[in-house]
């Protein structure tokens, strides 16, 4: 009989699709937005599942509390950058390093520092609004010192009510089957956001 042996790069995925039911699953708990509330901390600044995950569902359950689900979700992910922020900060060698290192992107580290030298706001709504861990730009802002509480703050405001408000507003206008569009297709949802948000503030500011 042949045993047939996943690479540990699968085996890292079936775990992560477990990981993501088991947080689904509490869509069904009497705590359910309470929890919706604890993923997004926690993701924003260690937690490799992001709370869209819980969100989608518990806004399919109640599409008419979307958008009370994606606030809730904006609050505890704004409020779990501070964590983040606070991590790279102090713990940075210590915490910091491991968690930037459990998602591979040492080498980025260069990358992200540059990027917050060029513009850090924009930096921090990029990575809070698409698929790019987020928490890796909360850990490096408190590492690198140049990004201050306000702007982190601010930043993580419009990307992360960008995101999670786009997610329940789909919900809530298109349904149900809107679930396996967002997870095919949100890549490209979230880069034709950012692309529309900066061209906004380019126009405001030539307008104004």
């Amino acid at each position: 009989m042949k045993l047939s042996l996943l690479s540990p790069y699968k085996t890292f995925k079936i775990k992560l699709y477990a990981l993501k039911a088991w947080v689904e699953s509490f869509a069904e708990k009497p705590y359910a937005t309470a929890s919706l509330f604890f993923f997004a901390f926690i993701e924003s600044s260690f937690f490799p599942i992001p709370p869209d995950a819980l969100l989608i569902v518990l806004a399919i359950s109640l599409p008419k509390r979307s958008f009370v689900y994606a606030f809730y979700c904006t609050i505890g992910s704004v409020l779990g950058a501070f964590l983040g922020y606070l991590i790279g900060y102090v713990f940075y060698d210590v915490i910091g390093i491991k968690i930037i290192q459990f998602y591979g992107v040492e080498s980025q580290i260069n990358y992200v520092l540059q990027k917050y030298q060029e513009n850090g706001f924009w930096a921090i709504v990029t990575a809070g609004f698409t698929p790019i861990p987020y928490k890796v730009f909360t850990i490096m802002a408190g590492f690198n010192q140049t990004i201050d509480i306000f702007t982190l703050t601010a930043a993580s405001i419009v990307g992360r009510a960008g995101r999670f408000f786009l997610v329940g507003g789909l919900v809530y206008f298109i349904g149900p089957k809107v679930k396996d569009y967002i997870e095919k297709y949100f890549d490209k949802l979230s880069i034709a956001f950012i692309v529309l948000l900066i061209a906004s503030f380019v126009i405001l500011k030539y307008l104004i």
